[in-house]
């Protein structure tokens, strides 16, 4: 996918070393923007700004869960001008069934994804407001649908991600700010191998076994492809997303039960 819809337009993209994350940094930086990719790891990020295509793109190594280095390295990167689109995208927080989950666990989540989602919000907004114009997308999970087995954490925070992003849409819709979810259904990236493997190690089956069944349960009989997911976000953040504001847009292959 190449083209101008995002031309002259920053973009940041959090988690964006690896998986969907990478995969969306390279649609938008093939649509023209100008991306700006967040993760941890600085050797990893540059490796990605080295690969995607045009110009214009710049890494920016910070913990999503340090909310204070957050803030300083997002600083940084906009006294190069205002980012116009935000991906908000975190690593899920580990497997296993909530009522076994410790308070810590729901800590870290929280900052890790709402916390550094309304964090990156609130110092982007200004420069939307005075563009005149803003897409905020957030990849979280069709978990919010319908919640997935032995994910409790994650079926917790990203829930309340979702309702937080509802929420504003409903208010930044005056300055032409958009603010929607995109639900990634079971996607081969290195997450879900790990969640995978967690599930053989506590059944007894072999990873294959696992993964057939979970392919079962998809009516495409398949994984999504990160390209996939990331296509579905370039949208949102193009003008053909201009009047879409406030939805969950599930990308999963027709798993999820509900409409």
């Amino acid at each position: 996918m190449t083209g101008t819809d995002l031309q002259g337009q920053r973009a940041l993209v959090c988690g964006a070393t690896q998986g969907i994350g990478r995969a969306v940094a390279m649609a938008l930086a093939a649509q023209g923007a100008s991306v700006t990719v967040l993760a941890r790891k600085a050797q990893a990020l540059e490796q990605v700004v080295a690969a995607l295509p045009g110009q214009g793109h710049r890494a920016l190594p910070v913990d999503l869960g340090d909310t204070d280095g957050l803030e300083q390295a997002v600083e940084r990167a906009l006294a190069d001008g205002p980012i116009t689109v935000l991906v908000n995208n975190a690593g899920g927080p580990s497997p296993g069934p909530v009522h076994l989950a410790e308070l810590p666990q729901f800590e870290l989540a929280f900052r890790q994804h709402l916390f550094a989602f309304h964090t990156l919000v609130k110092q982007l907004l200004p420069g939307m407001r005075e563009a005149g114009h803003g897409r905020i997308i957030n990849i979280i999970s069709t978990s919010v649908k319908q919640p997935l087995p032995d994910l409790g954490v994650s079926n917790t925070v990203r829930a309340a991600v979702a309702n937080w992003a509802k929420t504003m849409a409903n208010e930044l819709g005056p300055w032409n700010i958009t603010v929607n979810n995109v639900l990634p259904g079971a996607t081969a990236t290195e997450r879900l191998e790990a969640i995978i493997r967690a599930k053989a190690g506590r059944t007894g089956q072999s990873a294959e076994e696992v993964a057939a069944h979970m392919r079962a349960e998809v009516p495409l009989r398949r994984f999504a492809r990160p390209e996939e997911v990331a296509a579905a976000v370039a949208f949102l953040a193009g003008p053909g997303g201009s009047y879409i504001s406030g939805i969950n847009l599930p990308v999963d292959g027709g798993r999820t039960a509900s409409l």
